[in-house]
């Protein structure tokens, strides 16, 4: 039994710990927060975007920590999850490594490549492995594409158009700040960033024309160019002022033999579904079942490959940090595109 400990009880935290309430193979034995009534079981004030509230929770047969040095030297403790503000992912992912125990880090990894590039190489070094909690092509509708490409069913894959589009997120102080959150790149599109990474590989190019906040893209939309021409692939992302849609994502994914098509969007009244469609090459429209759309579901399924790869030793293909560290490059190469207005080279460092 792989025994967790998480750091950092806000939403993800608590989406994550619901995950392994269902998951085989892993079991919560320790949290860290500064917050006396979380280390107490009140998790009442959580609330996000999807799931559930928070609940009173049954803290009793956990070791309760207040810093994180304490739960490093916890050896009830395999694997720590870091749910914390993107700003403090590198240093306590470093301080989890050195520790000599393996890490899940919610997205964004960190919020620079050279910060990636260092947490990977300390996991080297250690003999560790680090997780980057990318669950996006766990969700159904996105691993049913995921799959159909792997499998090539509907042929090869042409490209396809990704959206991701939030409201203005008030409530965040540092949403907008690029050495705390990183922006609407870092922190929303590099979801969309690592999926184009794991199904086309790395583009060669990308142009990216934006409106900026500051330093930062506010809504853009990106052309990637890949070696093999055949490819187009485009995707937008960013933020609207709003309030009556807070968030949406969508795609539609072209093949030789087939198109895929899924769309959601969180409305102020009611969210509005677009459910994943096949229009395949007889003209026929399929709608393939795919579950009822429990978001948790798709922390269960991330949570399952962490305990397969830790339980074979074997480095996972959709979690690991290369990848992630990928992803965080693109978005970083959309800002000196949409701030030149012109195409760049995707030309990532090597890494370290």
């Amino acid at each position: 039994m792989i025994k967790v400990g998480i750091t950092g009880i806000g939403f993800m935290g608590w989406i994550h710990y619901l995950a392994y309430q269902k998951t085989a193979g892993i079991e919560i034995s320790a949290i860290c927060t500064r917050n006396q009534d979380k280390l107490a079981g009140d998790w009442t004030s959580i609330q996000g975007n999807f799931g559930p509230p928070g609940e009173q929770v049954d803290v009793s047969s956990w070791n309760c920590h207040r810093d994180l040095d304490s739960l490093l030297a916890d050896d009830s403790v395999d694997l720590v999850d870091i749910c914390l503000p993107p700003d403090l992912h590198t240093d306590a992912a470093i301080a989890v490594l050195q520790a000599g125990k393996h890490v899940l880090i919610e997205k964004p990894m960190a919020l620079t490549v050279d910060q990636c590039d260092e947490i990977v190489a300390v996991a080297e070094a250690a003999d560790r492995q680090v997780f980057v909690a990318h669950v996006l092509p766990f969700f159904p509708e996105y691993a049913f594409l995921r799959e159909a490409a792997a499998s090539g069913k509907y042929g090869k894959l042409l490209g396809g158009h990704f959206n991701r589009v939030i409201s203005d997120p008030t409530w965040l102080a540092d949403f907008w700040d690029a050495e705390k959150m990183g922006g609407p790149l870092v922190d929303l599109h590099v979801h969309d960033a690592h999926l184009i990474r794991v199904l086309f590989g790395m583009p060669e190019r990308l142009e990216c024309r934006a409106r900026m906040r500051g330093d930062v893209v506010e809504y853009g939309m990106t052309n990637f160019e890949f070696a093999d021409r055949d490819l187009v692939v485009t995707a937008t992302s960013g933020v609207i002022g709003q309030q009556g849609r807070p968030f949406m994502h969508s795609y539609e994914a072209h093949f030789e033999q087939a198109t895929l098509q899924f769309g959601f969007a969180a409305l102020a009244d009611e969210p509005e579904v677009s459910p994943l469609k096949v229009f395949d090459k007889e003209g026929n429209v399929q709608r393939p079942d795919v579950g009822d759309g429990d978001p948790v579901l798709s922390f269960e399924l991330e949570m399952a490959e962490v305990v397969r790869s830790l339980e074979t030793g074997t480095p996972s293909t959709l979690l690991g940090g290369t990848l992630a560290r990928d992803a965080i490059g693109l978005c970083h190469r959309q800002t000196v595109s949409a701030i030149a207005r012109k195409s760049v080279e995707v030309c990532l460092p090597p890494l370290l």
